[in-house]
């Protein structure tokens, strides 16, 4: 039985490698007759991921021509890569026109299924409150995010279901439990009181997501899909979950907003007032009808995954500047 050809990019990075591991995976179960054949598209190829991948195709997104013949045979490509550089240039060579690339390689191949993943922070400073794809104009603010929404026109173009995840938790992490214990350790309340609710997802749950479209039907069809875990989280219970199972301080007084702002600019976070009012103010998107409409279910939700990357995020931060001090 021919296997499906799956092409992977962004196979070194959190999110992609998180997938690269769980194609391994599906593929391993099922021995000799493993339904995927998975083909990593990208610079390098690290031992780590060598173990898991069926093929290396080097090229890279900031050189289009490198792309040339990436999609032939594929039945799928899965487009995880992304530039997370402040650069403009790069940023846009990368997301921009890296993405529309590889979306004409996949066009030029035939490839029937097309995943690319975007972020929600393409919306830009909320607070958002359950909104549903583009119930508000987005309104990206960082290059990382106003060049993927960019890309997301080339890979809308090319029939692709693009998938924006709120706040992404799991092993790999290395921005928003960073974040949010650089952000307790300056300004230790429970911020406007904890009740802000957040989209998260756990990186398990997203990449198995990311899978089974890559693998099963249905298909949810073309188009933008919010990708974050159905229940949103209240920041005070994400704080009380990391401070039992990672060590960070616990709070419990609550803090008004305005004061909360003034403690984070006194302080030597490094963080922004843009980068505390993601995970401090509600950021909240609407992302039931993307595992409704793939009959996949979501799981536990991301609260109760952080035990199994605790020992992951202990290990980080310990290596972190001044945590615990």
């Amino acid at each position: 039985m021919r296997r499906t050809r799956v092409v992977l990019t962004g196979a070194t990075g959190f999110i992609g490698s998180a997938t690269l591991r769980r194609l391994a995976r599906l593929r391993d179960e099922t021995g000799a007759a493993a339904p995927v054949f998975v083909s990593v598209v990208g610079r390098r190829l690290p031992a780590r991921a060598a173990a898991l991948a069926d093929d290396w195709t080097p090229a890279d997104l900031e050189e289009p021509g490198s792309l040339r013949g990436v999609c032939e045979g594929a039945d799928v490509l899965l487009h995880l890569a992304a530039s997370q550089s402040s650069d403009e240039a790069h940023g846009t060579a990368v997301n921009v026109h890296g993405t529309a690339a590889l979306m004409r390689e996949a066009h030029r191949s035939g490839v029937r299924r097309i995943v690319h993943l975007s972020t929600a922070a393409v919306y830009g400073p909320g607070p958002h409150r359950g909104i549903g794809v583009d119930e508000v104009a987005p309104a990206p603010l960082s290059v990382p995010s106003r060049t993927r929404l960019a890309g997301e026109k080339h890979a809308l173009a090319a029939g692709a279901c693009v998938l924006r995840p709120g706040l992404v938790l799991g092993h790999g992490d290395l921005w928003v439990v960073p974040a949010l214990a650089r952000l307790v350790t300056a300004v230790p309340a429970l911020w406007d009181g904890g009740r802000a609710r957040v989209s998260m997802v756990a990186v398990e749950d997203l990449s198995r997501l990311i899978t089974h479209i890559a693998t099963a039907s249905p298909l949810p069809g073309p188009g933008v899909w919010h990708a974050s875990h159905p229940d949103p989280v209240t920041t005070g219970d994400l704080l009380a979950v990391l401070s039992r199972h990672i060590g960070l301080p616990a709070v419990s007084a609550e803090l008004a907003w305005d004061e909360c702002r003034a403690r984070l600019r006194a302080s030597a976070c490094g963080l922004s007032e843009r980068q505390f009012a993601l995970v401090a103010r509600d950021h909240w998107y609407d992302s039931r009808e993307i595992w409704r409409r793939t009959d996949c279910d979501p799981g536990p939700g991301p609260l109760a995954r952080v035990p199994e990357s605790a020992s992951w995020y202990r290990a980080l931060l310990a290596l972190a500047p001044g945590h615990g001090r």
